[in-house]
């Protein structure tokens, strides 16, 4: 009975713990406090299952000879019904305390998976740009194409989305004729406007330098540069993809509009990328 004893603390500490692992996080955590429970936790859990296999399991039997000392036959039925009675309710004790233990164990690690937030889903492929989204400056200005001289930058975002991280391109003016406009594009660039995403598609840092003598956008992070005259392609640095250009248009006021989203996810590669074999 000691060792039933001693497992089932082992096992009760375990589950208390585990019990105030999930209220200390619920409540707003306390990072030394969590690393304790947590420790009796597994702790209590891994003594109580070892005693258990040291004490409980059943020994090979052992034959020693010695003089008869036999009971009577009521002496016997009893005590094997004593017996059997008393080791089947130790052993679900023990079975349903290592059961609690098991299941508070695992709740009081699964609740902190809660703070991983929503799954992402497809945010990750679209920003707020929609057909129609007019361009707007940082202040939330609407843009006219004659608004901005050749060679100028802009920040821009679409509207009644002024700051949206993931919605941030750049609109450069350049001369027509200089354009070598992608197939498909024509009609992307209405009188050399073109946006680019403002982030960068090596590690996600924004686009803000513009070289106007090489028509080239400049990330200052680790110098990837951008050809703005050729779809926005990579031309020197780590990064290996173009920046995703914005199609544009003008709208029926005069005002640069976009015609869809990105064509493809802004920011750092992760969408088209292949495991090696």
């Amino acid at each position: 009975m000691r060792g039933v004893r001693r497992i089932a603390v082992s096992l009760g500490v375990s589950m208390l713990a585990s019990v105030g692992l999930v209220i200390v996080y619920i409540s707003g955590g306390q990072n030394q406090l969590e690393g304790l429970l947590l420790g009796l936790a597994l702790g209590g859990m891994g003594f109580g299952i070892t005693l258990w296999a040291t004490e409980l399991l059943v020994e090979p039997e052992k034959v020693e000879e010695r003089a008869p000392l036999e009971s009577s036959e009521s002496d016997r039925k009893d005590a094997v019904e004593m017996s059997e009675e008393g080791q089947f309710t130790r052993r679900t004790l023990l079975t349903r305390m290592l059961g609690g233990a098991g299941a508070t164990l695992a709740a009081a690690l699964a609740i902190p998976a809660l703070s991983l937030g929503p799954r992402p889903g497809q945010d990750l492929f679209k920003t707020k740009w929609t057909p129609g989204a007019r361009v707007v400056d940082e202040n939330g200005r609407f843009i006219r194409p004659g608004d901005i001289s050749v060679e100028e930058i802009v920040t821009v975002f679409p509207e009644n989305y002024v700051g949206s991280s993931d919605s941030q391109a750049v609109l450069v003016k350049v001369d027509s004729d200089l354009l070598q406009v992608a197939e498909g594009r024509e009609d992307w660039v209405p009188q050399g406007c073109l946006a680019y995403s403002k982030i960068c598609t090596h590690a996600g840092c924004p686009v803000g330098l513009y070289r106007s003598e090489d028509h080239q956008l400049l990330c200052p992070c680790h110098q990837s540069t951008f050809d703005v005259l050729q779809a926005g392609q990579a031309v020197f640095g780590p990064a290996i993809r173009a920046l995703p250009q914005l199609p544009l248009e003008v709208d029926a006021d005069g005002y640069l509009v976009a015609q869809s989203d990105f064509p493809e996810p802004v920011g750092p590669s992760f969408w088209n990328r292949t495991r090696e074999a």
